[in-house]
Formats: C-alpha cells, structure tokens, sequence
C-alpha cells in the first residue's frame, strides 16, 4: 500500500485528513514538516498531507517558505473540521478529571469547558502525543484534549465530545506528489496554487493583480512573506479558482507574468466541492 506523510503522531488532526483523503494509503508520521516533505522527494511515500491555513490561527508557519522550496506539487486539498474530545484512561469519569494536556492551539479553544470543570490545563508538543502519554503513563484524573481518532489508536475512552467554544475551527491542507497531477481543463472546479515576485517598478503588484479583476478570476488567498530574511526580497503566495486552461485564467497569468520577475505554479488541483466557492459566495 502506497504511503502518506503527515507531521505529527498517530491520531493527530493532520492523520485525520490522509484518512478523509486518502484511505487507501498508508499513514506515515513524521517529526517535522521538513520530515514529511523528504519521505516524498525520496520516495518513501507517495503522498504528504500538509496544513496550509486555519480559521481561527491563520496561516502554519513556515510552510509557505516550505512549499515552494520543496520541488513538490500540489495534487489535492482537504479541510478538517478541528472536533475537539476529552480523552481519558479506560474507567475514567468526567467528574474526576483535574488535568489535561494538548496542544498549546487547542487549550484556548476548550476554555469555557475547562473552566466550568475545573480542569487545569498544560501545554504538550503535540495533542495526539499527549493522548499517547495519557494511555502510557497517566493517572485516572489526567486527560488529553484531541481526536476521536487518538482514542480509538491508544485505547483511551471519550469523556467529552466537541467541547470546543467556537464550532467553525477549520483546517485547510493540501496533498503534495513530486509530480503534477493537472486534471483536465472543464472536469469541474478547479485551483491553481502559484508564487510569485513583482518586478521593481511602482505600483507593480497593484497592476499584476489587475488581470485577475479584469477577467472575472476570483483570488482566494494572497499573502506575502519575506525570502531569506531580507525585507527587499517579498515573495506572494496565491490560491485562484480556475484553471490556467481557461480563457479567463490564462489571460490573468499571462498580464501576471509581465509583472513579475519569477512565477511558479505550485498546482493545479480538484476543488474540495464542500468548500468551493465558484465566486458565488
């Protein structure tokens, strides 16, 4: 069976969407991002499933200086709704649990919860690991906060379900190959992923981001971040829905590249249908 690369343990959230994704390959964890990326470009898996963005944090760090750097290519994407559970020990009751560990992004968003409780809450590198440790080493009035899918993986019970605050907390990742996968210009909804770096002339990224304003293209993502630490050096990254097939997208590149003095598709890819926007919302 083919592999999957995801940074994390065994049930963490990145696990969870090569599962959605992809379950007809095999789940790799890797330590890093770097580490997921490598598996890749040395064959070792097939596939990496990387988050790019989250609705309540922002964009993952570093990943968009990784991407571009890693010689991969984006084939797919996957959101994953972040659902958050209490973990605790087999036996364990909600009334008995004082303390949990997580991830350092989960413990704000469980609160509430905590607070009406009484639980205490500790930071852990990593919410799958902490269910792991819990399941190893960890007393009946200790919990972990993380997937249904860490329960299941380390043998834990579930105590508490989606006890987040906010019920939106999204995660958005994309599957990386060391090949392009472009489908077929008109098979259905369709991004490109692309970065770029305008030419030094004024007003330049205000005239290469007119092409897509002209022709109807719609932008979904555009975010700068600096090259090698030096602030003269800007590199955009840009998620666009269409095709570079299509009349509309074509003609928007090709104004793009007269303004720029690099451009690199990242991937051209199937929409996720559940979370495609076809400019109409």
């Amino acid at each position: 069976m083919p592999a999957i690369a995801f940074q994390g343990e065994l049930g963490a959230y990145s696990h969870e969407a090569c599962v959605a994704a992809h379950p007809d390959h095999a789940p790799l964890p890797c330590r890093t991002f770097e580490d997921a990326i490598a598996t890749v470009q040395t064959g070792a898996a097939e596939l990496a499933m990387l988050p790019v963005d989250n609705s309540t944090y922002g964009r993952v760090a570093d990943i968009h200086r990784l991407l571009p750097q890693s010689g991969l290519r984006i084939v797919g994407e996957a959101f994953v709704r972040v659902r958050i559970a209490l973990l605790g020990r087999p036996g364990a009751t909600l009334d008995r649990i004082r303390h949990v560990r997580a991830h350092l992004v989960l413990l704000p968003q469980c609160r509430a919860f905590l607070e009406r409780h009484g639980i205490t809450a500790e930071a852990a590198a990593d919410s799958a690991g902490a269910a792991a440790d819990l399941a190893a080493d960890g007393a009946e009035t200790d919990g972990a906060l993380a997937s249904e899918l860490a329960a299941g993986i380390y043998g834990l019970d579930v105590l508490a379900r989606d006890i987040e605050d906010h019920g939106h907390n999204t995660t958005r990742f994309v599957v990386m190959s060391r090949n392009a996968q472009y489908p077929p210009a008109g098979a259905g909804p369709t991004k490109t992923t692309f970065v770029f770096r305008v030419r030094n002339i004024p007003a330049a990224l205000y005239k290469a981001m007119g092409g897509f304003a002209t022709n109807g293209v719609n932008m979904t993502k555009l975010e700068s971040y600096m090259v090698d630490g030096q602030f003269s050096a800007t590199q955009f990254y840009a998620d666009i829905e269409g095709h570079p097939e299509d009349p509309p997208v074509a003609r928007a590149l090709e104004e793009l590249d007269y303004f720029t003095s690099s451009l690199d598709i990242l991937g051209v890819y199937p929409a996720d249908p559940d979370h495609f926007d076809g400019g109409l919302r």
